[in-house]
């Protein structure tokens, strides 16, 4: 099985490229159930942000991914599937009766942490666009998993769209304090809070 070997090759490289660093500033890494919610500049932004956890944390969390990127090619499937074990998600609703929050729920049901990113896109702007309605779904479906908000700062400078190869900048993984949905908290306040939550953790706002 050579897969624990890539895993180990691409988060090596993910943090000799990024020189990344990872500040757990609201919660310490604890071998709890969590999801991780995190800003998306990048198609790299699962892989740094799983190499910024602990490797005993790494075996129970697992990215959120969209079935028609990394379904793409064969490597693709290889990696999101075989290496980082992805739970992939069909953002083209192919079907339309089915709920696209299945996969997720059927992780964390079997013990499993998750990393998503609530913008449901990349974002090649500064900031955060408005978060989907995903997030307040799982927590409302999933109150047991821990909400932890994610900065990842400077990766989409490192691997700009376009660019072949990457810029050795330095990255930072910033670790916010749990969140909870409240007993009578509606969709929207609890997303607005979610997001002010990810925002406040940007270096610009230290």
């Amino acid at each position: 099985m050579f897969e624990p070997l890539v895993a180990t090759i691409i988060t090596a490289g993910a943090r000799s490229v990024t020189g990344a660093r990872s500040l757990w500033l609201g919660c310490t890494p604890e071998p709890v159930q969590r999801i991780y919610f995190a800003n998306h500049s990048s198609h790299g932004d699962f892989v740094l942000l799983w190499a910024s956890l602990p490797p005993a944390l790494r075996k129970l969390t697992r990215p959120v991914a969209g079935a028609d990127y990394w379904q793409s090619s064969p490597l693709r499937r290889y990696i999101i599937n075989r290496v980082f074990n992805g739970v992939l998600v069909d953002r083209q609703r192919k079907a339309p009766d089915a709920n696209p929050l299945q996969p997720m729920l059927e992780a964390l049901e079997n013990g499993d942490s998750l990393i998503i990113f609530p913008e449901g896109t990349r974002n090649l702007e500064d900031g955060l666009l408005p978060f989907k309605s995903g997030l307040y779904h799982l927590a409302k479906s999933y109150p047991h998993a821990e909400l932890v908000p994610v900065w990842i700062a400077n990766l989409n400078r490192v691997m700009p769209k376009g660019r072949v190869l990457p810029l050795p900048l330095l990255c930072t993984t910033s670790f916010g304090t749990p969140l909870q949905l409240g007993n009578d908290e509606l969709k929207e306040q609890f997303l607005l809070r979610s997001r002010e939550a990810l925002l406040a953790l940007a270096p610009e706002q230290h």
